[in-house]
């Protein structure tokens, strides 16, 4: 069974009437018209048919909690229609912590993760009543006592260990594998246990977190992460009578951003998941435990495309034809970063042949700021309009003001309307938090 995580794009994009690109029932176009350009747009329908997806593949095991990873895209409207669909959240920072709040989440579904967690972030956490933390190191472990202690709460916790498990993916997106700046050793969970009975008494121990990457296209890499976990905790549950019973798998599910991208589908994921949880539920003779599963880019990278205008172009004497879009590596760093592939389509003319092969460059004053090599694509001019597909995760959340350039604006779409979710960054905006020294005033 196929599930919107395998489609290259949105699931309502069609060529309409007009002869132009239209997703959620608007013309690319005209979105492009209205909203200016770069803009990000999120179609909603393909954002809900993922939850559905999710929550429809997981069904045969009786305690699951869905958590969407925030870093992918987080904004406040983003937040909304995932507490919509039943989700909870993680999150790995004040800022996402404050953004789910705002947009009206419960917050005892919220999870908070990361390696460096601060003094003020933790404060945060347990004064919006956030419902997990993921401990990730002994000195979070007593930062996080300490703090609890003085509000006369107890934190319930899960610890995060690094499984030992190395998926084929981007060095920088692998997080389970031993060599990583992500939780505890194996050889190390004894020693944090016994703080947590026997000195951290303001945190509960709920059990065992680990993440073994992102865009993961094998499934069963999935079964040797639950065997690590079970096994840990039958043998908490052994050495210390304790009786954890949850387990979070992290993320990771790959989409597809190019046609040569073939991603497992979530039922494929869930069917690993489930069968090996309760084939070790009965190995290790444990109660079956609520299992946590955190997907981000997979929930929300479909949804999501980017439009940009067709400004100059180049021809190389016996190279390659470039032709320069109105944004870049400051709204999609990730060809710079990850050296990540996308599929791009002219808006205004998506029928026509793809006659030249062009390589699509950004606008900002660096080389290696290139969006799309060698697409295959009809002879574009300036003005057209470029809809680059699946963007949805890491574009937003990952952009930057380089070249002192504002952030593009965001607009959802469903049913033939269209609303702004995110503004368009004004000038105003970028100086909006300088500060000129008096001493430097009045020089000119």
């Amino acid at each position: 069974m196929y599930s919107t995580n395998q489609f290259l794009k949105p699931v309502t994009t069609k060529i309409n009437d007009n002869g132009n690109l239209e997703i959620g029932g608007c013309d690319l176009v005209e979105l492009a018209e209205k909203y200016g350009t770069p803009l990000y747009v999120v179609d909603e329908q393909t954002l809900r048919n993922i939850c559905h997806d999710y929550k429809k593949a997981f069904s045969a095991y009786p305690k699951v909690n869905m958590m969407y990873a925030s870093k992918a895209l987080c904004t406040c409207a983003v937040s909304a229609i995932l507490n919509q669909e039943g989700f909870g959240f993680d999150v790995v920072s004040g800022g996402e912590i404050y953004t789910v709040y705002k947009s009206g989440a419960d917050m005892s579904k919220v999870l908070f993760n990361g390696n460096n967690k601060s003094y003020d972030e933790l404060e945060l956490a347990l004064d919006l009543g956030i419902g997990r933390v993921s401990a990730d190191n002994f000195f979070e472990l007593s930062l996080l006592n300490e703090i609890a202690k003085s509000r006369n709460k107890t934190v319930d916790i899960l610890l995060r260990i690094t499984p030992g498990i190395e998926c084929h993916t981007h060095e920088y997106i692998q997080t389970g594998h031993l060599d990583s700046k992500f939780g505890f050793d194996l050889t190390q969970i004894d020693e944090a246990v016994e703080l947590i009975v026997n000195e951290y008494t303001n945190l509960r121990l709920h059990g065992l977190h680990a993440h073994i990457g992102s865009q993961i296209f094998e499934t069963s890499i999935y079964a040797d992460e639950i065997e690590i976990l079970v096994k840990e905790l039958a043998r908490l549950r052994e050495k210390f009578g304790l009786e954890p019973d949850e387990i979070n798998l992290g993320g990771g599910p790959g989409v597809k951003y190019t046609d040569a991208d073939n991603p497992p589908s979530v039922y494929e994921i869930a069917e690993v998941i489930i069968s090996s949880l309760n084939k070790n539920i009965d190995k290790y003779g444990i109660k079956p435990p609520t299992l946590y599963i955190e997907p981000g880019r997979s929930v929300i990278s479909t949804a999501g495309v980017t439009l940009y205008t067709i400004g100059s172009s180049k021809q190389v004497p016996h190279g390659r034809k470039y032709a320069a879009v109105d944004g870049g590596m400051s709204d999609n760093p990730r060809p710079s970063m990850y050296q990540a592939e996308y599929f791009a389509q002219a808006a205004n003319k998506p029928a026509a042949e793809p006659l030249q092969t062009v390589t699509i460059a950004g606008r900002f004053c660096e080389s290696g700021d290139i969006l799309i090599k060698d697409a295959e694509l009809p002879e574009l001019e300036e003005g057209d309009i470029l809809c680059v597909f699946n963007t949805g995760a890491y574009n937003y959340s990952m952009a930057s003001n380089y070249n002192r350039v504002g952030k593009p604006a965001m607009v959802l779409v469903n049913s033939s309307q269209s609303d702004m979710i995110v503004k368009r960054e004004t000038l105003e905006d970028l100086v909006s938090h300088d500060v000129i020294p008096d001493k430097l005033k009045g020089s000119r």
